[in-house]
């Protein structure tokens, strides 16, 4: 008979037994134990397999899911949180007959450089560490809607260096996940108003020092690390934002 191999949780001096597997299960998912979208054994499993009662596991995945790790479905069982598809610019945008399309995307420049000070705080890196530098240009029904800049940490991101632009599509998240391993899992953006240098406004068909809007996205993945910084302008008469209160 085969003997079910026990992984017993020793919580630090002050910290709950629960927590203490809270953690545990966090490092198996981040180490891609359970890709992205996968679900997770079931419960009665894993608290046999940690040595813990049935409520102790319940607590710890609890915590997790409120860590937003992981996703509970009621009567389907608990997931490891998916990565993120797209997270659409659109819905700040109103481009006519574009609304609900995925945006064509075309990368105008793909180079290496050094994080400048802003990028390496924002990524968490050094000054000067070495990021992957993009360009694009996103367009609905040919005409071009929103101007990207994105830093990308290397070596993360290093099979994108010699990819052929022509198979990089018009979503990067699942393009990060397919070449590089890195899945998406949450974002954060921010909004701001300024005028538009010479070279954005050529690029959206616009007049120099036209109004324009930036989106600052930050991109982090399973283990809470910032992986992208993305700066996306458009025409300020474009936008539009709604929030519901309750």
């Amino acid at each position: 008979m085969a003997t079910r191999h026990l992984t017993l949780i020793r919580p630090e001096p002050g910290q709950s037994r629960y927590a203490a597997l809270a953690t545990a299960l966090r490092h198996r998912i981040v180490a891609g134990e359970w890709p992205p979208g996968m679900p997770l054994p079931a419960e009665t499993s894993l608290a046999a397999e940690h040595g813990v009662a049935l409520g102790t596991m319940r607590r710890a995945l609890e915590l997790l899911a409120a860590q937003g790790l992981i996703e509970r479905h009621h009567g389907k069982g608990t997931f490891v949180r998916g990565g993120l598809a797209g997270a659409t610019m659109l819905r700040f945008f109103r481009f006519g007959s574009g609304d609900g399309e995925v945006p064509q995307s075309r990368v105008l420049a793909r180079q290496s450089a050094a994080a400048s000070a802003e990028v390496g705080r924002r990524l968490g890196i050094a000054v000067g560490d070495p990021v992957l530098r993009l360009q694009r240009l996103r367009s609905l029904g040919g005409q071009p809607c929103l101007h990207e800049e994105i830093w990308l940490p290397l070596p993360t991101f290093e099979p994108l260096l010699a990819l052929p632009l022509s198979d990089w599509g018009d979503l990067l998240y699942p393009l990060f996940a397919e070449r590089c391993g890195v899945a998406v899992t949450r974002a954060t953006d921010e909004i701001g108003f300024a005028n538009l240098g010479a070279a954005q406004a050529r690029q959206l068909g616009l007049a120099a020092g036209h109004p324009g809007v930036t989106v600052t996205r930050q991109a982090y993945d399973l283990a809470g690390r910032c992986v992208e910084l993305r700066l996306t302008r458009a025409d300020a008469f474009a936008f539009h934002y709604t929030v519901t209160i309750t």
